[in-house]
């Protein structure tokens, strides 16, 4: 029966009941899915913890680790006694409580482009969840990265304080997933390239990145290496469920799925998946190298011993369960840090209500050489008509050794 049932939303700490204010309850609500598509849990909450928001986790960057502050109200270790005003000045001009420069670790680069509505809404959101007693001390970079008051050339250099401004000659769809792309999703910290103080390279937008030991793929609608192949349903499925017909997702992406995506309006998805379609790229096309390369070759037999059962001699895998290679931007002509780690290391994809089977990669690291694993990696990158630049032994040894210590 409609409506038999009501769901009481109790502010932690208070024990006040919101079910009669519906004004609130739908500013809490409103704020709830922001801090979703925003991502808030990811930076915030350690993996594993039962601590949401509690902050601790480290963010790992180009000049150190970052740790994610506690953001439960907790008045002493947390929000609790900020204003509205601060939590604002935070999110949208990267200012902490007492003035302070933030780092961009948090994007507030991106999220000035929400509204004060919509950042009110995520502090009302937020002043709902159990206050967790956390001190975090944040600032760990080494000097002269920890003197705050650097980030101020560095918001000269890169950050444009504003609001989204909708394109009059687009439609809705496309401006809301432009805002949610640019906005809370933040997508170009990952999937934009970085300058050496840790900029956007605005002219590659959303052309991939190098990012804590992966490639965060070229996610324009190019067709050498980003997502011309992939339809708007391919994204729309991927996003929600972490699989499609191509790929899984692995890596922080799985992540991004499990905590934000996964958890969006399949209208706001297709949305993005709308903006994304219409954003060029410029990657040229690779000479594509021989098969009779000694590199091609070696990597023939040894996809053919070990790769082939998964992802078939054609290349296109299984549906859902082994990505297709042939039309995977991992194994594309683009930085191959990600095709190399994997190989490496093994991954294990995310497995999320839609679909909840997370099939897994082995780990080949002590099985093959860096020579065969640069073989293999150049295989995959120019068989099936595709094309890609070779991938050298020395770069298998690089990733070897950066990935040696991290965690998977």
């Amino acid at each position: 029966m409609l409506g038999a049932s009501l769901t009481v939303l109790v502010v932690a700490g208070s024990g006040r009941s919101l079910a009669n204010d519906p004004q609130e309850f739908s500013q809490i609500e409103r704020g709830r899915y922001l801090a979703v598509a925003s991502d808030c849990a990811s930076c915030h909450t350690v993996p594993e913890s039962k601590k949401p928001f509690a902050g601790g986790r480290p963010i790992e960057t180009p000049f150190g680790n970052i740790v994610a502050p506690n953001i439960t109200p907790d008045p002493e270790t947390g929000i609790g006694v900020w204003t509205a005003d601060a939590f604002d000045n935070a999110l949208r001009k990267g200012r902490g409580r007492t003035g302070s420069h933030l780092y961009p670790a948090m994007p507030y680069n991106a999220y000035t482009k929400m509204s004060r509505r919509d950042v009110d809404d995520i502090f009302a959101y937020l002043k709902t969840v159990e206050p967790v007693r956390n001190k975090v001390e944040s600032n760990t970079l080494p000097f002269p990265f920890n003197i705050r008051a650097a980030m101020g050339v560095w918001n000269a250099l890169y950050f444009k304080e504003g609001e989204f401004k909708p394109n009059p000659e687009k439609s809705p769809e496309w401006n809301r997933g432009a805002f949610l792309v640019e906005g809370p999703g933040h997508c170009g910290a990952c999937h934009t390239p970085k300058s050496f103080l840790g900029g956007d390279k605005t002219s590659q937008h959303l052309q991939g990145s190098q990012l804590q030991g992966w490639f965060a793929p070229n996610i324009t609608n190019d067709p050498n290496g980003g997502l011309a192949k992939w339809s708007t349903d391919d994204l729309v499925v991927y996003l929600s469920s972490g699989h499609n017909r191509i790929t899984a997702a692995t890596g922080p992406m799985a992540e991004e799925v499990e905590l934000s995506s996964s958890k969006m309006q399949e209208g706001d998805l297709h949305a993005i998946a709308t903006y994304l379609q219409s954003v060029g790229g410029k990657a040229e096309a690779a000479k594509p190298i021989a098969a009779t390369d000694p590199a091609m070759v070696a990597g023939d037999a040894i996809y053919r011993d070990q790769c082939s059962a998964c992802h078939g001699l054609d290349g296109k895998g299984v549906p859902k369960l082994f990505p297709s290679l042939v039309d995977s931007g991992v194994s594309g002509p683009s930085d191959p840090t990600t095709a190399v780690r994997i190989i490496l290391r093994g991954a294990r994809s995310i497995g999320t209500k839609r679909e909840p089977t997370a099939p897994g990669m082995p780990s080949y690291g002590t099985q093959l050489d860096d020579a065969q694993v640069a073989a293999v990696a150049t295989y995959i990158r120019n068989a099936w008509g595709r094309s890609g630049p070779a991938v050298p032994p020395s770069t298998v040894k690089d990733v070897r050794a950066d990935t040696a210590m991290r965690p998977d």
